[in-house]
Parts: C-alpha cells; sequence; structure tokens
C-alpha cells in the first residue's frame, strides 16, 4: 500500500488571497502532491491549507510553503482571532494510509530541523513529534503568542527544538512555528445566536476537556484556587478530546464556539455539536448552525447522518449520499454559507476527477457500454451490478417496513436489516467496476514482453497473478450475492406485505448474480496452474450455487404464496 500523509499548515493570513497564493503556488509545484483544500477566515487573519501525498513529496511541500510564507507574511504587522506566533503557525502531519503514527513524528522532527536549519526560524515540535511531556500540548509552546516571542526565546526552558533561541530581526518577520505529528484533526465552529464572546467561552468552557478554573465565591470574579504546587486548579468539561474557545466573528456578526475536536473516534462531530446546543440552551441561547473549518472524513459524515436518523426512529440504511444530508441539514453546516461535500469530505477530494467508474454512468450509459464492441464490461461486471439491484430492492422493502405506519416498534428491526443491506449493496458496486479491472490486468498481463527466458518468466508470473486475481473477484461477487439472499427472505417473510413482489425480484437478481459470477470463476479458472486453489473454489462454489438456487424456491414459495 502506497503511504499517504497529510499537511494541514495553518498561515497567518487570511484577508489578502494573493499572498495566499503564492504559497499554494509552491505545495502544486511539487509532483507526488495534492492540494486539497484553502481555507480562509477573514476574522482569524488565518489561512488553513490541506494537502496529500508521499512523505518526502510531502516534507518538500511544507518546508517550501514555509519558506514562501516567511517572505510574504510580516508577522510584526498581523492581527487576528485565533491564537498565533508565526507565518506558518503550526504544521501537522497526519497518518492517512500505509505509515505509522512513529513514522510520521519521524518525518515531522526531520521537516522542522530543515526548518529551523535552512529558514532560521524557531521550531517547537508537538504533539507525537514532541521531545517533552509539556511539549506535546500546542498550546503550551504557543503560549504568549507572537507578542511574547522576545521574553520567550530568552527563557532557557523554552529553547525551540531547532533554529535560532533569539527574537532577531528575521524572526521578528516570521515568528515561530510549531510542527508536529497528529491524529486527524476536526476544526469546528458552533454559531450561536448572540454577539457575547463571553457567553460564547460560557460555553466552551463547559464542554472543553480542560474546563474551567475552580473560583473562590463568584465563580467569574473569584480568585483562582490553586494546588499545592501554585498551578490553577480545573473543573472538566463534559467532552473529552475536545479543545475550545469562544470568539466573535465579524464577518458574519455572531459569536461562536470555536472548536478543535483532537480524536473524533472519542468525541465525534454530532456529540460536539449536541453538547453544544444543550450548554448554550442552558445559558439562554441558541445555536443556530455550525461550520467545518478544512476537511473532515466521510465516516464522521455518515455517522453524524446516523445519529441524526436515530434520534428521529427512522432506519440508518439509506444511501451514503442521503446519510451526508442528513448530518449537512442536522449540523447547520450551510448556516454560514452553502457547504459542498465535494469539497469538504477528504475521500471525495481523493477520488480525482479522472477516476472515472462504471458504476457512475446513468444507467442508460452503462448499456450500452456493456454493448459496445469493447470486451469489458462483461458478464462478472454485469453480474455485481445484478446482485447489487437485487439487495437494492430488499433494502427498500426494510425502509418501506421500517416507516410503515403502525409498525413503529419494528423500525429498527428493519433498520438492522436495511443497514446490512446497503452494506452489501455498496461492496457489490465496487466490485463492478473491480471485475473490470480484473479483465484489464489480464490484457495487459498478454502484452507483456516475451523476448527472453527472464521476461518469458516474469510475463507467465505475472499472467497467473493476474488469473487469480480474476478469480478471486466474481468468487466474491458469488459469496455477497448468496449473503443478499438471507435479508431477501427475511424481507419476503416479515416486510411490508405491499412489497413482497419487490422481495421476488430481488431474490431473481441475487440468484442470476451468484450463477452468472460463477461462470465467469470457472471460466478463468481453466486457465490457473494453481490446481489445488481451483479446486477449492470451485468445489465451494458449486455448493454456493446449490445452496443460492434453494435459497430462491422458498423465497418465491413465500412470494406467491402471499401474492396469491
Amino acid at each position: 500500500m502506497k503511504q499517504l500523509i497529510e499537511c494541514v499548515p495553518n498561515f497567518s493570513e487570511g484577508r489578502n488571497m494573493a499572498v495566499i497564493k503564492h504559497i499554494t503556488d509552491c505545495i502544486e509545484a511539487i509532483e507526488g502532491v495534492r492540494l486539497l483544500d484553502v481555507d480562509p477566515g477573514k476574522a482569524t487573519n488565518r489561512t488553513v491549507v490541506t494537502f496529500v501525498g508521499t512523505p518526502d513529496e510531502v516534507l518538500e511541500a511544507a518546508f517550501q510553503a514555509v519558506k514562501k510564507a516567511s517572505e510574504v507574511i510580516d508577522m510584526r504587522y498581523h492581527k487576528g482571532e485565533h491564537p498565533r506566533f508565526g507565518a506558518t503557525d503550526v504544521c501537522p502531519l497526519i497518518p492517512i494510509a500505509g505509515i505509522s503514527m512513529e513514522e510520521v513524528a519521524f518525518y515531522a522532527r526531520k521537516l522542522a530541523e530543515r526548518i529551523g536549519n535552512e529558514l532560521a526560524i524557531p521550531v517547537y515540535c508537538y504533539e507525537n513529534a514532541a521531545f517533552t511531556e509539556e511539549r506535546r500540548n500546542l498550546a503550551n509552546n504557543r503560549s504568549g503568542e507572537y507578542e511574547g516571542l522576545p521574553k520567550k526565546l530568552t527563557d532557557p526552558y523554552w529553547k525551540p527544538d531547532f533554529g535560532p533561541a533569539e527574537f532577531n530581526e528575521k524572526v521578528a518577520l516570521t515568528g515561530a512555528t510549531a510542527v508536529g505529528a497528529r491524529d486527524f484533526l476536526v476544526a469546528y465552529n458552533v454559531n450561536l445566536n448572540t454577539t457575547s464572546v463571553r457567553r460564547a467561552n460560557a460555553v466552551a468552557f463547559d464542554i472543553r476537556e480542560k474546563g474551567r478554573p475552580v473560583r473562590e465565591g463568584n465563580p467569574v470574579t473569584g480568585k483562582i484556587v490553586k494546588d499545592a504546587n501554585g498551578e490553577p486548579v480545573y473543573k472538566p468539561g463534559s467532552l473529552k478530546a475536545c479543545k475550545a474557545i469562544g470568539w466573535f466573528i465579524e464577518e458574519y456578526g455572531i459569536a461562536q464556539v470555536s472548536i478543535n475536536l483532537t480524536n473524533i473516534s472519542i468525541t465525534p462531530v454530532h456529540i460536539a455539536f449536541e453538547e453544544a446546543c444543550l450548554k448554550a440552551q442552558e445559558r439562554g441561547m441558541r445555536v443556530t448552525g455550525s461550520e467545518l473549518v478544512g476537511l473532515i472524513p466521510l465516516k464522521a459524515m455518515t455517522d453524524a447522518g446516523k445519529y441524526f436518523l436515530r434520534r428521529q426512529q427512522r432506519s440508518v440504511g439509506v444511501s451514503e449520499e442521503e446519510l451526508v444530508k442528513i448530518a449537512i441539514k442536522s449540523l447547520g453546516l450551510d448556516d454560514l454559507k452553502p457547504f459542498n461535500p465535494r469539497e469538504k469530505i477528504i475521500e471525495y477530494l481523493l477520488e480525482g476527477e479522472n477516476d472515472k467508474k462504471l458504476v457512475g454512468m446513468t444507467v442508460e450509459d452503462f448499456a450500452n457500454e456493456t454493448a459496445s464492441e469493447s470486451p469489458a464490461p462483461g458478464g462478472g461486471s454485469i453480474s455485481a451490478a445484478m446482485g447489487a439491484l437485487g439487495i437494492s430492492l430488499a433494502t427498500m422493502v426494510a425502509n418501506l417496513s421500517s416507516h410503515k405506519p403502525g409498525w413503529d416498534e419494528r423500525w429498527e428491526e428493519f433498520s438492522a436489516w436495511a443497514e446490512k443491506g446497503q452494506a452489501l449493496k455498496d461492496e457489490l458496486l465496487m466490485l463492478v467496476d473491480e471485475d473490470t479491472r480484473a479483465f484489464n490486468l489480464i490484457m495487459d498481463a498478454f502484452g507483456l514482453p516475451k523476448a527472453t527466458d527472464d521476461e518469458k518468466t516474469a510475463r507467465t508470473a505475472t499472467i497467473q497473478q493476474a488469473t487469480r486475481f480474476a478469480i478471486e473477484v466474481p468468487f466474491r461477487v458469488m459469496k455477497r450475492s448468496f449473503e443478499c439472499m438471507e435479508i431477501i427472505k427475511a424481507m419476503a417473510e416479515t416486510g411490508n406485505p405491499n412489497s413482497v413482489s419487490d422481495a421476488g425480484v430481488g431474490a431473481l437478481a441475487a440468484r442470476s448474480a451468484v450463477m452468472g459470477a460463477f461462470l465467469n470463476v470457472k471460466i478463468n479458472a481453466s486457465g490457473l496452474h494453481d490446481k489445488a486453489f481451483v479446486e477449492e473454489v470451485l468445489s465451494e462454489g458449486r455448493q454456493i450455487q446449490d445452496r443460492t438456487m434453494a435459497l430462491e424456491s422458498e423465497i418465491l414459495q413465500i412470494v406467491n404464496s402471499k401474492i396469491s
């Protein structure tokens, strides 16, 4: 698997987009790196940039971006709502695929050292790249902000990890930079129907993990209680892995609770939103919506969609597109400006404009492509498509049953069936394109050179590898289509009786998918030298086919008895 790292540098400029373009042009100039998002904020005077790529290329792009920022941003004149201490304020690296956090931390320190040595910028390493426990926390490194750097850099305790430990003329221009390695962080703002920063801060203190200082007497003006070491005592907030502050956004004329969710598996976005709603309401305010800064993983959005559907006692077994739509509306992500999921969800951005798929075609185009003289898509892709349509019908019956008037107490039962059906549908749709890819791999293998003995050996090995893959894909279609029969039968037996014929058609489609995929298994198996593997697959395939046909007969008997 290719190693992928995401980099999310924050630059202290959010108003002059010409300056930001100078920086992003440096990123886009590096081959092997893809710029995903540029998110400027006028009130914060800060731009969050997101790009992804292979490790060495990401490091080069990050270095060039930091270098350019040091040339085009003058920190002596910077003002903004967000805490900051440098032109490139923070530059975190995040593992995306095929790479461990330990490896990413190594790369972060390598980048930090280069920035310090070659650009003469003070650099502090934070989170998983930190050299000491105290420096893991970004807030500790950035305490005092830019204005506090002259004093901070003279303190031996706060000597930078790399770069100069003095506030010279150059550092006065660039400030300092924090370079880290961290998990995926979601930067997320909750909009309030108030202009009061103090009240927004109150909500922030209610929810953030750190909480608020304990005070004697008056909870706002009273003397802060300190422990035996003279450190303030804090009353923790209600959410773990959550950092938050309140601020006023002049651009929108509202106060916000600005939230950083450092681990969305602990506190997901929808839970942070709901908790902010609750705490705001307790203080006489209302949440009007929210704002996503930067990007978000797809799972965070689909999890939010499912959460809000369950709150409504509605089936969660709906399409990914519908889950994302529910999440956007429920979180109010389009409150301040239109929210385009194709521009904000990281997986969608990674798909790329050139990743054209069969399943993205219209039905008419797919049929025309199949009917053309091109040998692919062929029977394997069509079998996967039939399986997807078969389970889609069963999922439809489950959703109709979940929302049937008078069956309210059964919504969870049918929602569970629909959710299983959606998962099988998604996998079978993926296999439509995967089968065509398997065919193309075989064609590519046969096209390899065979002039020398070494070339012949390599060509034969590649052909065998591609042939095995071309067996495994339709065999997977068989197994998943057979799994569909359980759901289809349950819907025929217990689902909305008005839709029982749909379950019957689903059974016919799933059975055809199994039998069609088995034909592809058998024809490709004839070219594989590994006869033990072939016999194992064919034996299991025959069992699956027989069991599928038996289930089809049972389902049709149920369907016909209900129709008659």
